[in-house]
């Protein structure tokens, strides 16, 4: 049918609130050949822990060894070997977190009170006369 020309700079809405692209709607409904399913969609990862996936593709290791497929239990070994350097550095930052707030807290801890510091000055005071 009649198409519009397009363009070339984009129209200012000048404040007038008109809402030129309200027909975007539509294009999210799903398509008729995805099955109902994203195929980019990164969000539907399994929300298993590091652990869970370094005991798992340990467990692969092992059955595939078991069936005699040296190169798929490689793989998976490979796999495991990733998820256990991810648990070290969990690790690792958490006990340089623990250690930091151990240092601040017993910095704190040994910070004088202003009432204590107080009494000392005036303690040294008194001696002084």
């Amino acid at each position: 049918m009649f198409q519009r020309k397009q363009r070339r700079f984009r129209r200012r809405s000048n404040g007038r609130g008109h809402s030129h692209h309200s027909n975007n709607v539509g294009r999210l409904r799903t398509n008729s050949f995805s099955n109902g399913q994203n195929r980019n969609n990164f969000n539907s990862r399994s929300s298993l822990s590091a652990e869970k996936l370094l005991e798992k593709y340990t467990s692969l290791a092992k059955e595939a060894m078991s069936s005699g497929d040296k190169t798929l239990s490689e793989n998976y070994l490979q796999h495991a070997d990733h998820f256990t350097r991810i648990i070290e550095d969990k690790n690792r930052n958490l006990n340089k977190n623990a250690t930091t707030q151990t240092t601040q807290t017993s910095s704190n801890a040994n910070q004088d009170s202003p009432e204590k510091s107080n009494i000392d000055k005036e303690e040294n005071f008194k001696n002084k006369d």
